[in-house]
């Protein structure tokens, strides 16, 4: 053992030595040589070898070791634990535990019916109560939820033995809890009240009272020394794993949670920390750290007990008793007038205790409150109140985003309680609202520097973390809770936030008489470091109240888009006033003392009021649908101005945060306030030239792509409250000509022998010219593929041209899987956006020229040799083929004989045997659409005959390629990738709930038990267990088309081609399957079946060779 485990022992040997030990394992006897090891040697290594050798023997060949061995074992192991257990080291005991404990699990209470004796004598016993309490918290964890193969029926009878133990074990654990307790107690305790089932009423209002034992709970909390410490730790953690399965009931009772909440008053308590520290040079007793350990252990027990949903009647009054005595504690950690002693004090508590009460508070609002809110006794405002101190005072950044995470949970339940009772709306507000208005200031105070500079500061802003800094999450979470808060009181929200916002415009509006001409260009005149820095923290500030504006934007549309007018207006002129000075100034490209720090923070704003103006869109939109009624001045200007701030920005000068967010405002304004006169205005004409100039510099690919989108929606959208006959369509279709021919110049001019060797112009710079246009046509199409037909039609005019010439170069560029790529990305889009408009003939042609070039041959080279390039290609093709074959009508029906032989003879074989999931979810789906859309195609049943012969056998036509198609599904589910397993398998379903396809004679006669044997073989190999459930259902489908046949035929079958299991086992397997044909009962009959099978086979493979079976 030394060597294997030695640092210079070679791979090589350690895989000699590895199997020395398992031939030795595996050989009948070797557990005497274990016991003789364990009692005599000392090295680590070999002891646990020894014991990994008997739980091998104990949990895989049990079945067939003679009774007088295991009889010799039972009692030889305890014996060995009882005299070492004080030196062994305490994962070898630990280890022992386990061995002992899997006994338990086979034999007791029948072979070894003292098991459970012993364990209670243990803990009884003060020497060995330790190991006592090891012994039950193991025996819960592997006897109430076994993990090993056992048989169901006996699961749960082990279920039911504890169960019958419950109310002894938990009345030995609360006498060793109190026990401590008053041992070490400075005062002589007084006996805990016993619980009068009174009017839970009285409780009620005095939930955050002081609990009627509030005497015991304010006792000065006692030393424990080391020992006592130990066992209680322990006797914690039994206690929160039996909460963790056992049912609430009257045998957790009063007197063992007013203990559990002693406990917990030890992570609560610093006084006691101090003077452990102060005591604790002389005497044996334990560290403040050890001593929050407890704290956090007794609220890992409540935390157990409030996370049960299902309450019974009896247990409710305990419920409330144990919420007094969790918020007294909340009282006790909260309670000062000082904030800065609060927030010292939570710093002092261990980080997991205030994880745990955290988790108390969310179990309390998600899982309780609406049962406790109901009462009108329950003080809420009081609770809010302390939940308030505990979020603002929290001394950690994860530990303010969980508070948060709390309110947020508060306020939907809020929201939904006054959607299902609008009645009560404005009692229910009233109750709420000062501390909804407190919530909503502190929430904002939190995100200015202005306020909370030094923690702010401590959040980072460069590495992402899903797709956002942790200044970006704290942003975003706080500014949910704004935005709800906002939702239930939307005045208040906005006079809390508005002025806030005008405060830090005034300041930035200000700029510009700092502003002074230098050589080089205009420079920001603040120098001195004071004014930088609280220039920097204002910017910062401003840049957050944007945000928080625009994400309220959706609180002004709508119903409420009257009564709120004035409110949004004022905003919306603001944010116009705010663009238009940022991009007239050039904020972004002035000089700055502190160029580093200022000068991003120039660009923030103003990137951020563009965005913050964007928000809204909607609201603009619904005001030009009104001022269309009144044709206003306002409505022109607004947009004309915000048209003036947008144009200079659209520059390659400028940067690209800036330049992408003038860009996504230019957009929405084309697409979703779609105002008539967009296109008259001087600016915008500014931005149609400097595109369809050849000369202009192109932006970056982003930027260019959002502004050819919205030109393009500025001629092709209609105009919302205009008759057909206003459109202007005429005038618009030329210009939207014009802009296409000019934004696809280069490469139209592209000749298909841009490949060949003798090319006049590199490949690279051909690929870049494809690469540009078709990201902009791609997206023009995507961005008109769901408005109406004559957009369409206009659309497809103006592209045409550019349609065929990429059609016309497919073929050269074959073997450029990257530019292939992006053509059948282009084609895709057309298809699913444009396919009427192309025309039957054409889109025929383009359908024939691809099956033409994807041949066997370069099917196999792009999966098999370009890698994820080549599958993405194939991938795309296939996506085109689910569109045409979804296509109502007969026009591509031509096609499904093509379609399926290209799938089911080219690219299947090539994938079937590959492990990589690449290409076949794609392939699956397009035989699924396939089938789904084409039933016809297969099954030619009309109505009439069906009539005349009540069930319709009906005709099936193409039967190989249907069953070719089916044979592909069942292999897929032969194979490990659980992602295309659980896709099939809802095909499958899919296809059985619209077309009957378990029904179908072909599939019931010739497939269906084939399925149904491969589905339960999945299972009993445990190969795809998440899907568990799915399976059991889709079992039970396909076995309802024909239960006689399952039960009668079937099963009986299954079990006899079952191998590893005896026929007397069969015969029990059989038995135990019931004859139900309702879905629950069925599949809790299949999960049977399928673990005792498993079990059965354990067994028999742990008998010794040659056992005589009876």
């Amino acid at each position: 053992m030394t060597e294997f485990f030695h640092d210079c022992t070679t791979n090589e040997r350690k895989r000699e030595i590895e199997e020395l030990l398992n031939n030795f394992a595996q050989q009948i006897g070797a557990w005497r040589f274990c016991l003789y090891f364990l009692s005599s040697t000392r090295n680590d290594y070999v002891m646990m070898y020894s014991l990994t050798v008997f739980e091998n023997l104990i949990n895989k060949m049990w079945l067939g070791v003679p009774s007088q061995d295991k009889m010799e074992i039972r009692s030889c192991l305890p014996k060995l634990l009882l005299a070492h257990h004080k030196t062994l080291p305490y994962f070898i005991r630990n280890k022992l535990c386990k061995v002992i404990v899997d006994i338990g699990r086979q034999d007791w209470p029948m072979f070894y019916h003292d098991f459970f004796t012993n364990i209670l004598q243990l803990i009884q016993s003060p020497v060995t109560t330790p190991l006592g309490l090891i012994m039950l918290k193991t025996t819960s964890e592997e006897l109430a939820c076994p993990r090993e193969d056992l048989s169901v029926a006996r699961k749960e009878e082990l279920r039911k033995l504890l169960l019958d133990q419950v109310q002894t074990v938990l009345g030995l654990l609360t006498g060793i809890l109190e026990t401590v307790w008053d041992k070490h107690s400075v005062t002589a305790a007084t006996p805990p009240p016993s619980p009068t089932s009174g009017d839970s009423g009285d409780l009620l209002s005095n939930l955050l009272q002081s609990p009627s034992s509030a005497k015991l709970l304010n006792q000065p909390i006692p030393i424990l020394d080391v020992e006592s410490e130990y066992i209680c730790s322990l006797a914690l953690e039994c206690l929160a794993h039996l909460f963790s399965w056992i049912p609430l009931s009257a045998s957790i009772t009063p007197s063992l949670l007013t203990t559990i909440f002693h406990f917990a008053r030890f992570g609560c308590d610093i006084r006691a920390r101090k003077m452990a520290s102060v005591n604790g040079s002389s005497q044996n007793c334990v560290s403040g750290q050890e001593r929050g350990r407890l704290g956090v252990l007794a609220m890992s027990c409540i935390n157990e007990l409030m996370s049960k949903n299902c309450v019974p009647m009896e247990f409710e009054e305990y419920l409330l008793r144990m919420f007094q005595q969790t918020f007294y504690l909340l009282q006790k950690i909260t309670k000062d007038n000082n904030a800065h002693t609060v927030k010292s004090r939570l710093e002092e508590l261990d980080e997991s205790y205030i994880e745990k009460f955290t988790d108390f508070l969310r179990l309390f609002v998600s899982v309780h409150l609406r049962r406790i809110e109901s009462y009108s006794q329950f003080p809420v405002v009081e609770f809010l109140t302390l939940l308030f101190k505990y979020t603002f005072h929290q001394p950690t950044h994860e530990g303010y985003f969980s508070c948060l995470d709390i309110w947020t949970l508060f306020l939907d339940y809020l929201t939904s309680k006054i959607k299902s009772r609008l009645g009560d709306k404005e009692a229910v507000l009233n109750r709420y609202e000062d501390a909804l208005v407190l919530l909503l200031t502190e929430v904002l105070n939190r995100i200015q520097f202005r306020y909370n500079q030094a923690q702010l500061e401590e959040l980072d802003d460069e590495t992402l973390d899903d797709d956002q800094t942790e200044w970006q999450r704290y942003l975003r979470q706080s500014l949910e809770v704004v935005a709800k808060v906002m939702e239930l009181l939307p005045t208040h929200a906005f006079s809390t936030l508005f002025p806030v916002l005008q405060d830090n415009l005034e300041v930035y509006l200000g700029l510009q008489q700092f502003i002074v001409t230098s050589g080089s260009g205009h420079r920001l005149n603040i120098t001195a470091e004071n004014d930088c820095r609280r220039l920097h923290c204002s910017l910062r500030d401003l840049s957050s109240l944007l945000q928080a504006v625009g994400r309220l934007a959706e609180y002004f549309i709508g119903d409420v888009f009257a009564a709120r007018f004035s409110d949004a207006l004022t905003v919306v002129e603001r944010l116009v006033k705010v663009t238009l000075y940022g991009s007239q100034i050039k904020l972004y490209n002035i000089e700055t003392a502190v160029p580093s720090v200022l000068k991003p923070d120039l660009i923030d704003v103003h990137a951020q009021s563009l965005a913050a103006l964007q928000a809204y869109s909607h609201w603009l939109a619904q005001y030009c649908s009104e001022a269309h009624r009144q044709n206003t001045q306002q409505f022109v200007t607004l947009i004309s101005t915000t048209m003036d701030a947008v144009t200079p920005l659209i520059s390659t000068k400028v940067q690209d945060k800036l330049l992408l967010s003038a860009c996504h405002l230019l957009v929405s304004l084309a697409t979703t306030v779609r105002p008539v006169f967009l296109i008259s205005i001087p600016a915008v004409q500014k931005v149609f030239n400097r595109i369809t100039d050849a000369s202009a510099q192109r932006l970056v690919n982003k930027a260019q792509v959002l502004v050819c989108r919205a030109l393009s929606n500025i001629l092709l959208l209609p105009w919302p409250n205009l008759p057909e006959n206003e459109q202007q369509w005429p005038v618009r279709s030329i210009n939207h000509a014009s802009l296409i021919s000019a934004l696809s110049r280069d490469y139209r001019n592209l000749k298909p022998s841009a490949v060949a060797p003798q090319r006049k112009m590199p490949l690279d710079d051909t690929k870049v010219i494809i690469h540009q246009t078709l990201s902009v046509l791609e997206d023009i199409v995507e961005n008109i593929s769901g408005e109406s037909t004559k957009s369409r039609q206009i659309c497809y005019q103006s592209l045409q041209e550019s349609v065929q010439v990429s059609l016309a170069l497919f073929p050269a560029f074959i073997h450029q899987s990257d530019v292939t790529d992006e053509m059948l990305s282009f084609f895709l889009t057309l298809f699913r956006g444009l396919r009427v408009q192309m025309g039957v003939p054409f889109t025929e042609q383009i359908i024939q020229t691809f099956l033409n070039m994807f041949t066997r041959e370069q099917l196999a080279e792009s999966i098999l040799h370009e890698g994820s390039t080549g599958c993405r290609v194939v991938e795309k093709f296939l996506k085109i083929l689910q569109v045409v074959v979804q296509e109502p009508g007969q026009v591509f029906k031509p096609f499904l004989p093509s379609i399926i032989a290209l799938c089911m003879e080219q690219v299947y074989p090539i994938i079937a045997e590959r492990p990589s999931p690449d290409v076949k979810a794609e392939l699956f789906e397009l035989l699924f659409r396939t089938l789904h859309h084409n039933w016809r195609y297969f099954f030619k049943s009309t109505v009439l005959a069906s009539v005349q012969r009540g069930i319709a056998e009906e005709q099936m036509e193409n039967e190989p390629q249907f069953s070719a198609i089916m044979q592909a599904f069942g292999q897929s589910f032969l194979q490990p990738d659980i992602h295309l397993f659980k896709q099939n398998l809802f095909y499958l379903e899919t296809l059985n709930t619209k077309q009957k396809l378990y029904h179908k004679k072909i599939f019931r006669t010739a497939m269906l038990f084939q399925f149904v044997n491969v589905l339960l073989q999945v299972l009993v190999h445990k190969s795809h267990d998440l899907l568990q459930e799915e399976i059991g259902i889709a079992i039970y489908n396909m076995a309802s088309v024909d239960f006689d046949g399952f039960f009668a035929a079937f099963l009986p079958e299954f079990l006899t081609s079952c191998d590893g299991v005896d026929a007397n086992q069969k015969s029990v397997l059989g038995r135990n399957f019931k004859m139900d044909r309702d879905l629950p009962s069925f599949t809790q009959n299949v999960h049977r079946l399928v673990n005792d099978l498993r079990y059965y086979r354990l067994c028999n493979d742990s008998l010794p060779p040659g056992t005589v079976k009876l």
